[in-house]
C-alpha cells in the first residue's frame, strides 16, 4: 500500500507534468503555425528547358534559347501573394536556356515588351513595384525628359511581399552550359487593356563566349492567346 508520503510524492509529479504537457502541446500548435507560414512563402518554379514554351525563340546554331510566359490568369498567378495585376503589374517568366559546350553572357541583356500599338514596355524595377504597391496612384513609368516635381511616396510593404518580389526576380548574368536560368519580369501594364494581343518580347545583348553578341531574340506572346489544336 502507498503511505500518505508516497501518495503526496505521485500527485506532486502528476501536477508537475500537466503544465509540461501544455507547453508541449503548445509548442507543437505553434510548430504546425511556423510550418504553414513557411509553406505559403514563395517558391519559383521550376523551369523546363525554353523551346518547350509556346512563345519562345530558338537559335539553333548557337544552341540558344529563350522563353518568355505570361503569368496573366489567376490560376497562374495564385503562387504569389502579391496581386500583380491589381497593381497593373504582369509578370513574365523569362527563361533562358543554353544547351552548348560553352557559358554565354547576359549581363547587358536588354528586354523589351513590344504591345500591338507599338508601345515599349521594359521591366519594371522592384524599387518601383513597391512604389505602386504602396500607393497605388505613383506613377512607375520612366520620368519625363523636364523633371517634374514629384510627391514622396508613402506606404509600407511587408516584410513578405518584399522577399517574394526580390527572390522571383530574374538576375542572372550568365548561362553555364547545358543549363537554364529563369526568374521573373515584371511589366507595368496599367493603362493597356490587352498587353498580349500582337505583342512580342525583343531580347538583345546575349553574347557568346568570345564577346560575340547573337542576333535577337522574338517572343511572341500571342500564341498564348491561340486555342491547343485538336488531335484528330
Amino acid at each position: 500500500m502507498l503511505s500518505a508520503r508516497n501518495i503526496f510524492e505521485t500527485s506532486s509529479i502528476i501536477g508537475t507534468m500537466q503544465p509540461l504537457r501544455v507547453l508541449h502541446r503548445a509548442a507543437l500548435v505553434l510548430g504546425a503555425i511556423v510550418l504553414f507560414a513557411a509553406a505559403k512563402d514563395f517558391v519559383k518554379p521550376s523551369a523546363r528547358p525554353a523551346n518547350t514554351y509556346p512563345a519562345h525563340d530558338d537559335h539553333t546554331d548557337e544552341k540558344v534559347a529563350i522563353a518568355a510566359d505570361p503569368y496573366d490568369t489567376p490560376d497562374k498567378a495564385k503562387i504569389f501573394s502579391v496581386n500583380f495585376h491589381e497593381h497593373g503589374f504582369l509578370p513574365v517568366f523569362f527563361v533562358v536556356t543554353n544547351d552548348g559546350s560553352l557559358p554565354i553572357s547576359i549581363a547587358n541583356i536588354d528586354v523589351k515588351l513590344i504591345t500591338a500599338n507599338h508601345s515599349k514596355l521594359t521591366p519594371t524595377s522592384p524599387e518601383d513595384i513597391y512604389r505602386r504597391i504602396t500607393n497605388p496612384q505613383a506613377n512607375t513609368r520612366p520620368p519625363e525628359p523636364i523633371p517634374i516635381p514629384h510627391k514622396k511616396v508613402k506606404g509600407t510593404i511587408s516584410e513578405k511581399e518584399q522577399n517574394e518580389i526580390e527572390s522571383s526576380q530574374f538576375a542572372a548574368k550568365a548561362v553555364e552550359p547545358h543549363t537554364t536560368q529563369s526568374g521573373f519580369l515584371f511589366f507595368d501594364i496599367e493603362d493597356i487593356s490587352a498587353p498580349l494581343a500582337g505583342a512580342h518580347i525583343d531580347v538583345t545583348g546575349v553574347n557568346d563566349a568570345k564577346g560575340a553578341e547573337l542576333m535577337y531574340f522574338e517572343l511572341p506572346l500571342d500564341k498564348y492567346l491561340i486555342p491547343p489544336q485538336k488531335k484528330k
